[in-house]
């Protein structure tokens, strides 16, 4: 029987479009999930419009070399933003979903996170300084890489992980969304030519740092989080818990981020702006991804730990919603990708739409390997084989890229790329199933 009651389809009384808040047995939880899963949505929104605004005016305004230059920058001090998260966005996002009924704890949380976050931070601002002024490449626009660098400080100041854990989406949307308008504002305010190219890093990390130090006020007033003194072992501790994520994240980010740092190595700024201009394209249609993702992970750990046949139906069907919403928007992709390389871009990009197409259904790729991999391997804990499994695709990466890019470029890139999400995804299903039955066989 299919009835529509409301904003809702039900197939034989359970909740089918929405299975983000099915089989939530209380009210609180059920605003909990909505509230959050409708905060990260007006999020992500915003950044698929901001994006949309700024995009089209800084490719022209600046052309494809000074636009794959900042490009390039971005790319390279991601590497240190990856430092400094250290896994966190996770392992800690799990700590304190667990312990948020108790301030003391919570304390200590966030304390130690904090304090191993801006250690982190310092050691990454030494070893990119040795970095930048150890190679000519780097040397010759040093300028660039340390305003870009004031993003990564912005994002040390902001502790995403707590808003999550506690399950208080709408913090992180306001201060991001904040963030981001300050950005797109002054973009058009103060980037009027080609020669203005260096206040787009100095105004987007101005727009991270100022949302961060709201967010420490936020903790610290309606929370009632306060610093704890410290000792080695709870450092140790969160230290070891984040450690197998970390390695993972950082792998990770040798087939996305540093697929644009490799081919900057191996060819110019203009072939990294137009493969990174296809890039930007394809980062809106995977942004889809992110609320629902963030919306169930904290639910979801909880859910598997107290009920696993729930679990396992919520994560089932919330792996049918994710795999339709993104091969739609990967065939809008692959099939508009002159329009909207043109219509975005303009018409000095036209050599971006063949990586458009070839990158075109990574969206759904990625979407599914996020409920194999984030929402399920982790979710059981399996944090080892997840890092096992991220570890041998970002070697293929990096092998094949070495191998290809000197030859073929950005089709090299773009084709990589693909190839290895691919190889992700169905190594995670496979272990994620396994995984399952030995739970279902110990039950």
């Amino acid at each position: 029987m299919i009835s529509k009651i409301k904003d809702f389809v039900f197939i034989n009384d359970e909740f089918f479009v929405f299975p983000l808040i099915e089989k939530i047995k209380t009210k609180e939880e059920h605003r909990r999930i909505f509230s959050n899963f409708l905060s990260l949505s007006v999020l992500q929104a915003a950044n698929y419009i901001l994006p949309l605004i700024t995009l089209p005016y800084l490719v022209r305004v600046l052309g494809p070399d000074k636009f794959g230059l900042i490009s390039f920058a971005q790319a390279f001090t991601a590497y240190f933003q990856i430092i400094t998260d250290y896994g966190f966005n996770l392992s800690a996002t799990r700590e304190i979903s667990i312990n948020r009924e108790n301030k003391e704890k919570v304390s200590e949380i966030f304390s130690s996170v904090m304090f191993i976050k801006f250690g982190l931070l310092f050691f990454s601002l030494i070893l990119m300084s040795i970095i930048v002024f150890s190679f000519n490449k780097f040397r010759q626009d040093w300028l660039i890489y340390y305003l870009t660098f004031g993003m990564v400080l912005g994002n040390t100041l902001f502790p995403i992980w707590f808003f999550q854990g506690m399950e208080r989406m709408k913090y992180i949307t306001f201060l991001n969304i904040l963030a981001k308008l300050i950005f797109t504002i002054a973009i058009f305010v103060f980037v009027k030519q080609e020669s203005n190219y260096l206040y787009i890093p100095l105004l987007n990390s101005i727009g991270f740092i100022i949302a961060g130090i709201l967010s420490l006020l936020i903790i610290f007033k309606d929370f009632k989080v306060v610093f704890k003194i410290l000792n080695f072992k709870e450092i140790k501790y969160y230290l070891k818990e984040g450690w197998h994520i970390f390695i993972s994240t950082v792998i990770i980010s040798s087939y996305t981020t540093s697929n644009t740092f490799i081919l900057g190595i191996f060819t110019d700024n203009l072939t990294v702006g137009y493969f990174a201009a296809a890039d930007k394209i394809i980062q809106v249609f995977k942004s889809f991804i992110v609320p629902i993702s963030n919306s169930i992970y904290p639910y979801i750990n909880h859910k598997i730990e107290k009920n696993f046949k729930e679990g396992i139906s919520f994560l089932r069907k919330s792996a049918y919603l994710v795999g339709l919403i993104t091969f739609i928007l990967s065939s809008i992709q692959f099939i508009f990708a002159k329009e909207l390389v043109t219509f975005v871009l303009g018409t000095v990009y036209e050599k971006s739409i063949i990586f458009l197409r070839i990158m075109s259904f990574l969206p759904f790729i990625i979407g599914m390997s996020n409920i194999f991999a984030i929402q399920g391997l982790l979710s059981f804990k399996k944090n080892k084989e997840f890092m096992n499994i991220v570890g041998l695709g970002g070697f293929l990466n990096i092998l094949l890229s070495f191998i290809f890019v000197p030859i073929y470029n950005a089709y090299a890139s773009s084709t990589i790329v693909v190839f290895v999400e691919i190889f992700i995804t169905l190594t995670t299903y496979h272990y994620l199933k396994k995984t399952i039955r030995e739970e279902y066989a110990n039950l």
